[in-house]
């Protein structure tokens, strides 16, 4: 009965039960959110680099944790901090075949049978098109799935990619509370502070070279070694 219901009355009935869905940061809810934590030793070090996950319609969390895995209501490295609600009026939800782009891990397959006619359907081709991925740190990790949910909802026309996600998440992000503020900076105050103490000029020095060469990691895997695959 369900697969023959009609897609327009579908689509309000998740409409409806999305706007009733209220944020819970207690219980880890946050609907139609994409969320973000510190991880442990690399955020002490540059605490703009964390863990990112999106949020089915009911709050419940998804997040690309390992080869073949994504994580479902439990996030990796524990409740997130920072949290941006995406307006889903700006997504433009399009059928996507269930499967994955081997040459581009931020972009799904090319248009197909399957259709995701919600924003659920579309977080549920992307799971499901990840659980045959293997995780790379640099290549394919949890920004990688979180772009892909998002091209496939097409916000904002999609273009979505490990470094804008992670711009994005550092400049829009909302705290959750004073205390999520806390567990992101006071490891970076402390370890800077110990650093400082006993490394002196020594050690921004290393953390000056370590923040550039992830960086520029990052920004050579998503631009430079995407477009050598393409050719």
């Amino acid at each position: 009965m369900e697969g023959n219901a009609d897609p327009e009355h579908r689509l309000m009935i998740e409409e409806s039960s999305q706007r009733s869905m209220p944020m819970d940061p207690s219980r880890a809810r946050f609907p139609c959110c994409i969320v973000w934590s510190p991880l442990p030793v690399i955020s002490w070090l540059i605490p703009f680099v964390g863990h990112i996950g999106i949020c089915r319609e009911d709050g419940v969390i998804l997040d690309f944790a390992g080869p073949n895995f994504v994580c479902v209501d439990s996030f990796a490295f524990g409740s997130p901090t920072r949290y941006i609600l995406v307006n889903k009026e700006k997504c433009s939800i399009s059928p996507y075949l269930s499967g994955f782009n081997a040459e581009n891990p931020y972009q799904p397959n090319e248009p197909g049978r399957e259709e995701a006619l919600t924003w659920d359907d579309a977080l549920r081709n992307s799971t499901q098109e990840f659980q045959h991925r293997e995780y790379n740190l640099f290549t394919c990790n949890c920004h990688s799935f979180v772009a892909n949910n998002l091209n496939r909802l097409s916000l904002n026309s999609g273009g979505w990619n490990v470094v804008n996600l992670a711009a994005f998440m550092f400049l829009h992000g909302r705290w959750v509370s004073i205390s999520a503020v806390l567990r992101t900076f006071l490891p970076f105050v402390i370890v800077t502070f110990l650093g400082l103490t006993f490394g002196g000029t020594t050690y921004l020095t290393f953390l000056a070279f370590f923040t550039c060469l992830l960086i520029g990691w990052f920004l050579l895997g998503t631009y430079c070694f995407k477009s050598l695959i393409q050719l």
